[in-house]
C-alpha cells in the first residue's frame, strides 16, 4: 500500500483531524514506515502455528469476582446531576 497525500486526506477525512502543511510530509513517511513493517508479517510462514498459540503456557492470572460498591463515590457523582433520585440519575422520558 503506498501512504500518499490522497490518502492522508482520505484519513483526515475519516479521523476528524487536520494535519498542518508542515507536518504532512514527516506524517505520510511515518505511516509508510508503519505499513513497510505491518507488510513484513504477511511473509511470516504461520500454517503451522496453532491458532491459540502464546508466547508462554502459563494461564492468565484470575481473580475472584467479588461485587464492591463504594456509595462514597456514587453520590459524588449525582450530586452533579440535574436531576437524582434513589442513587439513580432521573431522564426525561424520551420514548412514549
Amino acid at each position: 500500500m503506498q501512504v500518499d497525500d490522497a490518502l492522508l486526506a482520505k484519513l483526515e477525512k475519516l479521523s476528524f483531524l487536520k494535519i498542518s502543511d508542515d507536518k504532512r510530509e514527516e506524517i505520510v513517511n511515518q505511516l509508510s514506515q508503519i505499513v513497510n513493517f505491518v507488510d513484513n508479517l504477511s511473509e511470516l510462514n504461520t500454517d503451522n502455528v496453532d491458532d491459540k498459540f502464546a508466547m508462554s503456557d502459563e494461564a492468565t492470572f484470575l481473580r475472584e469476582d467479588i461485587a464492591f460498591c463504594n456509595s462514597e463515590i456514587n453520590d459524588s457523582i449525582l450530586k452533579n446531576a440535574p436531576m437524582a433520585s434513589d442513587h439513580f440519575f432521573i431522564v426525561p422520558k424520551i420514548i412514549e
